[in-house]
């Protein structure tokens, strides 16, 4: 019976959905609450987004004529269940992730591309006008910031010499101040993670003024709400991701220590992710390409290169 039992504590309550689920909101908040108060506003209160999860859940949903019935109800639970997954073989607050494996920094950033797979195929399968549009656009982004995420993640991957996050993990935890070497990484990921999320200034593809929900548009009730909790939980595990990589740190603390030190890196992330979109305006679709082509792409082979520099020094 454990065996069944156990596996099915950590996926659906820790660190599975539940857990996931309550930090995104959490996570949400903390963006909500610094972005406003950097505008000089003062934001929402602490139980706003779980609110608006509540309220969206409970609202009718509503189908499109002519949409493709089973790819609209069904995109919303594989983008959420992706992240989820994820989340498996990233090492949060120890120096082992729950199901870690040699080459699983591929699958992660697999499964982290899957959301905006979907959102892309869900904003088709609605056959609606602004739905395409946010579509189309969110895929072109895929193609422009993802390949800088690859090699910003991948870079101390091959320094550690290891296709394992908990690999890497361990490797920085055994040589600290190495992380050093990977910080240009750190800004090309953190800034393509903005991109993953769309948030300003890459938040084209869900530009209010311009094309209403973007490929959200015709998305509404629970189905609404499942995308909605995927950005915020994908935007956890991309942070975890990035803490992981990039700031190796107190991985061998017991537990409960080890834990508080996980959520201090998710925290350091996201306000870094807030600072950033806070100081920045939304960027045209070709803005956006050419600035990940030409300037994002480059740092990123930078970093592989100082990676592959120094893995041949110490060879």
């Amino acid at each position: 019976m454990d065996t069944i039992l156990v596996p099915l504590f950590h996926i659906i309550v820790f660190p599975g959905f539940l857990f996931l689920g309550v930090l995104g909101l959490l996570g949400q908040y903390v963006d909500r609450k610094v972005y406003a108060r950097l505008q000089n506003r003062v934001g929402p209160p602490l139980l706003q987004p779980l609110a608006d999860f509540v309220k969206l859940s409970a609202k009718q949903e509503t189908l499109p004529a002519g949409a493709d019935r089973k790819m609209f109800l069904a995109l919303p639970l594989v983008a959420l269940a992706a992240v989820v997954t994820a989340s498996f073989y990233i090492p949060l607050w120890g120096p082992r992730a729950l199901f870690g494996f040699d080459g699983d920094v591929i699958v992660v950033l697999y499964l982290l591309m899957i959301p905006t797979v979907s959102f892309f195929l869900g904003g088709h399968a609605s056959t609606s006008v602004y739905a395409e549009i946010g579509a189309v656009r969110a895929i072109t982004q895929l193609f422009a910031y993802e390949v800088p995420l690859f090699l910003a993640v991948l870079s101390p991957a091959l320094l550690a010499g290891t296709w394992s996050l908990s690999g890497i993990s361990a490797f920085y935890a055994a040589h600290p101040f190495w992380w050093l070497f990977n910080v240009i990484g750190l800004g090309v990921g953190m800034i393509a993670v903005l991109g993953k999320l769309e948030k300003v200034p890459f938040d084209i593809p869900e530009a209010e003024t311009e094309i209403a929900g973007g490929a959200f548009t015709e998305y509404s009730g629970r189905l609404l709400a499942l995308f909605k909790m995927t950005v915020d939980v994908e935007a956890i595990v991309a942070a975890s991701l990035l803490a992981a990589v990039f700031l190796p740190f107190a991985l061998g603390l017991p537990p409960a220590l080890g834990f508080l030190v996980y959520l201090l890196k998710i925290l350091v992330v996201l306000l870094l992710l807030t600072l950033l979109r806070t100081i920045m305006a939304r960027l045209r679709i070709d803005q956006m390409m050419a600035f990940c082509w030409k300037i994002l792409a480059p740092l990123g082979f930078l970093q592989l290169i100082v990676c592959l520099v120094l893995k041949g020094a110490l060879s």
